[in-house]
């Protein structure tokens, strides 16, 4: 959630930066209203607040000196109503309040592009030179299908469309992935957890997936649980409200997970192999630290996914997200595209996202800052997702006979 003492201070700044993540500025404008009417109720209540405790006192004096006290005790007793409804009306503001601001996305680190959507992002950043083929390569839908790896049609006859089966060395080789990446990542310091795929609203509360993003969520029924669509949830509030000893920061976490997506909104695209799936592998990176190490934590997170792309000998570039292409959550977000030969373009693998505070504020992560509490920063990223590194692999290493060559790096995995 933003910072709603700044927005009171720094209002054009917000609009100016909220805009540009396409939020409507009479959204602000209610935002605003609603957080300086909460101020005015609460001094409100205050006040009777104030009225009611040097009433109280001065009854006591009364009494002690046996003065009649009925029109004084009267008085408290209107007072103390009156603050009760004082009380009411502070606490449906403050449901108000929240209902506008859990909605309300995260400002921009200055240093993000002003744009409209993912034409306007930026390539900082190209790394190995696209795969050159002297046949026309394939997708790795006709590979898979060919070579016995990926069973769509079966998939789509257990669940539905957008649900494939990976088999024989398909199977193995995401398996593999998995391994390899989780030693990867720990290898560079991130601690391997593992956490449930079914968390409760308060957890996806925390890391800003509801109520916002609810349709996209897949709930069990008659529960209040939800399937993860991401283990940055479950990840993340591993500490929800709780306060950590600045000492133990930086917390860096890996974490393997199934993820689950309705995909709404995405109808039509995608609509072939595995690019856009309900049901998805992914490796992640989680990183839990304080505001000055903030910056420096999302390079050491995208070079850690950029090194293992590298490792497995996959093109892909970097690219700075603008403003309209960011996540809800998100700060600032790096993406790694990885180059698909069979569809002769870069594709996202991976999405690096700084949050700042704006999860640790929803969720109430903080760190004991000598002696006051303050607000952790938190970070998050794939590293990578599975299914698209297996297409990534299937499509940058196949030969003109169909086959597909595994990766040195992959070997002793499999």
């Amino acid at each position: 959630m933003i910072n709603l003492k700044l927005l009171d201070t720094r209002y054009d700044e917000f609009v100016k930066k909220l805009q540009g993540k396409n939020v409507k500025p009479e959204v602000l404008n209610e935002l605003l209203t609603t957080f300086n009417e909460l101020k005015a109720k609460r001094q409100a209540l205050e006040n009777f607040q104030a009225i009611q405790n040097a009433k109280s006192k001065e009854l006591g004096i009364k009494a002690r000196n046996g003065e009649n006290t009925d029109e004084l005790k009267n008085e408290l007793n209107l007072n103390k109503a009156a603050m009760g409804d004082a009380a009411e009306i502070v606490r449906a503001y403050e449901e108000k309040l929240e209902n506008i601001a859990s909605c309300v996305p995260n400002i921009t680190d200055d240093d993000v592009p002003f744009g409209k959507d993912e034409d306007d992002n930026v390539c900082v950043k190209t790394v190995l030179e696209p795969t050159k083929f002297d046949f026309a390569p394939k997708e790795h839908w006709e590979l898979g299908e060919s070579l016995g790896w990926l069973d769509f049609e079966r998939g789509v006859k257990l669940s539905g469309s957008r649900f494939c089966v990976l088999k024989g060395m398909g199977a193995r080789l995401s398996r593999a992935l998995v391994n390899y990446m989780i030693d990867f990542n720990n290898a560079r310091g991130f601690e391997l957890v593992n956490v449930p795929f079914l968390v409760n609203a308060n957890t996806l509360y925390g890391t800003g997936q509801l109520p916002k993003f609810e349709d996209d969520l897949y709930k069990a029924q008659g529960e209040d649980l939800y399937l993860i669509p991401t283990s940055e949830v479950p990840v993340t509030n591993l500490y929800n409200d709780e306060i950590l000893p600045v000492e133990s920061l930086p917390i860096k976490m890996t974490c393997y997970s199934a993820c689950f997506r309705k995909e709404a909104g995405s109808a039509g695209r995608d609509t072939r192999g595995m690019i856009r799936q309900h049901q998805f592998e992914k490796v992640e990176l989680v990183a839990i630290t304080t505001p000055e190490l903030s910056a420096q934590m999302l390079d050491e997170m995208v070079a850690c996914a950029s090194d293992l792309l590298t490792s497995l000998g996959l093109p892909h570039r970097h690219m700075l997200l603008c403003s309209g292409d960011l996540g809800f959550s998100a700060a600032k977000t790096i993406d790694l595209e990885v180059w698909l030969p069979g569809q002769n373009k870069y594709r996202e693998i991976s999405s690096v996202s700084n949050t700042r505070d704006f999860q640790a504020r929803r969720a109430k992560i903080r760190y004991k800052d000598g002696k006051k509490n303050a607000l952790v920063n938190t970070l998050n990223g794939s590293s990578l997702a599975v299914g698209r590194t297996l297409i990534a692999i299937m499509e940058n290493y196949q030969k003109a006979d169909g086959s597909i060559e595994i990766p040195e790096v992959l070997k002793r995995y499999m």
